[in-house]
Formats: C-alpha cells, structure tokens, sequence
C-alpha cells in the first residue's frame, strides 16, 4: 500500500470521527432567513416606538408588550425554519437528524442562553431596559461559542462577533438598537450566505 493509500485512509477516517461527534447538517440558508426576520423585527420595533411612544419605551405600556411579542416570533420563527432546513439538509446528506452530537449541540447551546434570558428578564422586572440589546448579543455569543465544539466549528466566529457587538452596546447604551440589528440582522444573512455557499453547495 502506497503513501497516498495511507493518507486517504486517514483522511476517511478523520472525517468519519468527525462527523459522529459533531452535528454538520447546519443550514446556511437558515441562518439567511433568521437574520431577514431580525430586520423585519427590528423595522417593526422602530416604527411602534417611534410613532406611539414618542422614541421611549416604557415598560408598562402596550409598545413595550407588543415589542416583546415581535422578538418572541422572532425567535420562534427563526428556531422554527432552522430546525425545518437543518432536518432538511440531514435528510438529505442521509445523516440523523437527532443522535449524540446533535444532543449536545443544544444542551450547550441552550445553557447561555437560557441564563442569559432568565437574567434579562429579571433586570427587565426591575426597570432596567438600557443594556437588553448588549446582554441579548453577549450571551447569544456565548452560546455560539459552547456549541461550536460540537458543529461546525465556524459558528464560533459569529458567536466572537456578537460578543464584541455586545461588548460594545454596553458602552454605548444609545446605540444598542442599531448594534442588535447589525448582530442578529445583518451578521446572520452575511454569515448564513458565507455557510451556504462554503457548505451547503456542491
């Protein structure tokens, strides 16, 4: 057996290693469309409140509910056409869709993020609104970068990107809206595009 057998046996089992202990049939296209809903989102959000609230949110008020709301369907939609394309795409590659990685991709994920919702609710409750957007991004981050070890590892990049987004959204409480929209609109569709044409097109 020659070097170049060798090579390409390591090289297939490498990959075989890879792929039972990571969950690869994340969709790109996913990852579009959750940053579309984000802009939609986001355009909604800046409408209520600068037509009926006069450019503040207050907390008890019916904007403040309806913002919630939005973000809520965000989210929901977002994990909802995930899961469909990634289910997808799994069904496709004939890869299951639900095994060990795929178990410990959302554990990881879901541990940042559920205790970063936890703690902005909490704030929330107390009347603290002014660093939502900045919490939102940093723990989103986190949760990237825990899941990363388990998935494509790229998503780490974005998880490091919304941190600093975060990070700065802290220091600059004015303009944590507009960093929200770059992180979850705008970083999503670029990131998603760069993914689907790097993983999802042969």
């Amino acid at each position: 057996m020659s070097n170049k057998d060798y090579l390409k046996d390591i090289s297939e089992i490498k990959n075989l290693m890879n792929k039972s202990s990571r969950f690869i049939s994340l969709s790109g296209l996913s990852g579009i469309l959750a940053g579309i809903y984000a802009l939609i989102g986001a355009a909604l959000t800046y409408y209520l409140v600068t037509t009926y609230s006069y450019g503040t949110l207050i907390l008890d008020g019916w904007v403040f509910r309806t913002v919630m709301l939005i973000l809520f369907l965000v989210a929901f939609f977002s994990a909802t056409t995930g899961i469909f394309l990634t289910t997808r795409k799994a069904k496709k590659n004939d890869e299951k869709i639900w095994d060990n990685s795929s178990k410990r991709l959302l554990f990881n994920f879901l541990i940042p993020l559920i205790a970063g919702g936890l703690y902005i609710l909490i704030i929330l409750s107390q009347g603290k609104y002014g660093q939502t957007g900045g919490l939102m991004l940093i723990f989103y981050g986190l949760a990237l970068i825990n899941a990363s070890k388990y998935s494509i590892g790229d998503i780490k990049y974005l998880g490091f990107i919304q941190i600093i987004l975060g990070l700065i959204a802290a220091l600059y409480p004015g303009f944590g809206f507009w960093l929200w929209v770059i992180g979850f609109g705008i970083m999503h569709i670029v990131y998603g595009t760069w993914m689907h044409f790097k993983y999802d097109v042969k």
